[in-house]
């Protein structure tokens, strides 16, 4: 995993707030209740925190209530309501069980090795099976890749079972019959995830010093005209399909050979 950077109040986010516990919770939570900075933006706090965090009130403080919450995986503590009160509450981390579960917060502070398990635990018809939506918040984190073969090649020496397992990918093999698709799943690194931002161009000087922009105004008005023109009779490549490769014609050759002078000639008069 990435390595993580300490996470206060003040730097939580709906996306790192995914990195901590049901005990950091308490101790933060304590933290914005005395700081006098925070105090307004409590509300705020909490909707971060029930992004990763289920919140249940404990309405009635006895041990056989405590015991069912804790039972069910809650760790429960106080927590401030204000200078005077304080309020007993149950935490518990979402868990992340099913492809649904992931969204692009949290899909990146989860290792290769969890991804594999939920993938597992929700597979049957292979990597394309998922929905798109899915395989993108996926692809957002981690980099995947697939390969289906029969199943006694897969593992075969020096293949590429082995490059990926060298590599350092997990792998999900998921069986098809005698064939198996293999899974390969790597998190990406922090310089893969970051988004690309394009730098505006600079204007640029020709050699004798004028200004591109400058050149433009020289041009013939109908220059543009003339490209718009060139335009509509460039070739398509969209247009082109594959029964463009497959047209054939019934004639014999001596008929090809007159067509062909035919065509010669009247492509000469049009010059």
């Amino acid at each position: 995993m990435k390595d993580k950077k300490a996470i206060t109040v003040k730097t939580l986010t709906k996306s790192n707030v995914w990195d901590i516990q049901e005990n950091d919770v308490f101790r933060m939570w304590e933290a914005a209740s005395k700081d006098s900075e925070l105090k307004d933006n409590i509300r705020r706090f909490i909707d971060i925190i029930k992004t990763a965090f289920e919140i249940e009130e404990v309405k009635v403080d006895k041990p056989v209530v405590i015991e069912k919450l804790e039972q069910r995986g809650f760790k429960v503590g106080a927590i401030s309501i204000d200078e005077q009160n304080k309020q007993k509450v149950a935490i518990k981390k979402r868990a992340i069980m099913r492809v649904t579960d992931l969204t692009y917060e949290n899909v990146g502070h989860i290792s290769a090795a969890k991804l594999v398990e939920v993938l597992d635990r929700n597979f049957g018809g292979g990597w394309e099976s998922l929905p798109q939506s899915i395989q993108d918040i996926i692809e957002s984190a981690f980099d995947i890749s697939t390969t289906t073969l029969p199943a006694d090649r897969l593992h075969k020496a020096g293949g590429l079972y082995d490059k990926k397992m060298s590599d350092g990918y997990e792998v999900l093999e998921i069986p098809k019959g005698s064939w198996t698709e293999a899974i390969f799943v790597k998190e990406k690194s922090e310089e893969d995830t970051k988004p690309v931002v394009e730098t505006p161009k600079s204007s640029s000087l020709d050699y004798d010093g004028e200004d591109d922009e400058d050149k433009d105004e020289d041009l013939p008005e109908d220059e543009d005209k003339q490209d718009d023109e060139d335009n509509d009779d460039a070739f398509d490549d969209d247009k082109l399909t594959e029964e463009s490769y497959r047209t054939t014609y019934e004639t014999t050759p001596d008929d090809l050979n007159y067509e062909a002078e035919e065509i010669s000639d009247d492509s000469e008069s049009d010059y």
